[in-house]
């Protein structure tokens, strides 16, 4: 049998799956234990060979009231704020943990700051771990933490998860909705991209409001990336991109990283696991016409959302791989989908 093609996935949750704030024993990552949807047994039986590993902190929400910027009024799952020290925090205590994860593991998982790094796992045969903050909470206004976790191996961050910050306005989850909701970018945000942009953090627009997106694509000088999104000409889901925000991916030399939610997938919005990859590839056609294969790629939200059933986890990934060849993808579209792209926009972002 043929080894599976190696994959780099833009965004999987499995670091708040394995460190969890509220349980201080870890979980492995190492041996396949049944738990969620990545560890280093299933990833290499997938072609799972590396991906954006997210930093996320959870809170409370629930739903309400929310208006448009076309004054349409709708109920939606909104999020209440997070503060800056419970989330420094809990930062801290995840990266703690990677780390000695990492240093016990080192032969099969590393942490890579560079696109050599990447390329070297990749040959090696070892997971390649990018280090990504899902929402900023853990910085200050003043970013005094960015330079920091730089150091300590931050590659990627978007401003904002469903919530507002003090630097940008996440967007709601609501089905039928426009992403079209609240205000852009704050000054502090404005600044968060610039010093990005310096460091050569790479940005992404996920789960930013339509005018942040707007905001943060007019200052950047990098690509602008959306790690896990969706078609919403397909799926009128608010977390989803319109045409306008595709085209200015393609004007930037991004890309968009499919996501595997159903219910950012379906037509009809619904949280149901009982979807055909058919629809996943329905997104990806619907983006290689819209933008060209040189801006697609894959961003599961693996151990954040719900798989299509005969996706299941990581380990399915080579059938979505055959359920577009089956569509006519050739070899050559298949490797941008899978690595190509995101090592373009590394290379193009971090330098």
């Amino acid at each position: 049998m043929d080894a599976p093609l190696q994959i780099i996935d833009g965004h999987n949750d499995t670091l708040t799956r394995l460190f969890p704030p509220a349980d201080e024993t870890a979980q492995s990552i190492i041996d396949r234990n049944g738990e969620g949807h990545i560890d280093l047994i299933r990833a290499q039986h997938g072609g799972l060979a590396g991906g954006f590993f997210a930093v996320f902190i959870p809170g409370s929400g629930g739903r309400s009231s929310i208006t448009a910027n076309d004054g349409t009024t709708l109920e939606a799952g909104c999020f209440d704020p997070v503060d800056h020290a419970t989330a420094r925090a809990q930062t801290n205590g995840v990266l703690d943990r990677m780390d000695h994860m990492l240093k016990a593991n080192s032969d099969r998982i590393r942490l890579v700051r560079t696109a050599e790094e990447l390329d070297s796992c990749m040959r090696d045969g070892v997971m390649a771990l990018i280090l990504h903050y899902e929402g900023v909470e853990m910085f200050s206004e003043d970013l005094s933490e960015l330079e920091v976790d730089h150091a300590r191996g931050l590659r990627s961050l978007g401003p904002v998860w469903s919530r507002s910050n003090a630097f940008a306005h996440g967007v709601p989850f609501a089905f039928p909705c426009t992403p079209d909701i609240g205000p852009g970018l704050t000054n502090a945000g404005k600044d968060l991209v610039r010093r990005c942009n310096d460091l050569g953090v790479m940005l992404d627009v996920s789960h930013l409001n339509y005018r942040g997106f707007m905001d943060l694509s007019e200052l950047t000088t990098a690509p602008v990336i959306a790690t896990h999104c969706g078609v919403h000409a397909i799926c009128a889901s608010s977390r989803n991109l319109l045409d306008d925000q595709l085209d200015v991916i393609r004007g930037s030399n991004g890309l968009v990283g499919v996501n595997f939610h159903v219910g950012f997938l379906r037509p009809d919005g619904e949280d149901d696991e009982d979807t055909p990859l058919s629809v996943i590839a329905d997104h990806l056609d619907y983006m290689v016409d819209r933008m060209g294969i040189e801006h697609v790629a894959l961003g599961s939200d693996f151990d954040g959302a719900t798989m299509p059933e005969p996706m299941g986890d990581c380990a399915g990934l080579p059938t979505l791989v055959d359920v577009l060849r089956d569509r006519g993808w050739c070899d050559k579209s298949l490797h941008a989908l899978a690595h190509g792209n995101w090592m373009r926009v590394l290379r193009s972002t971090w330098g």
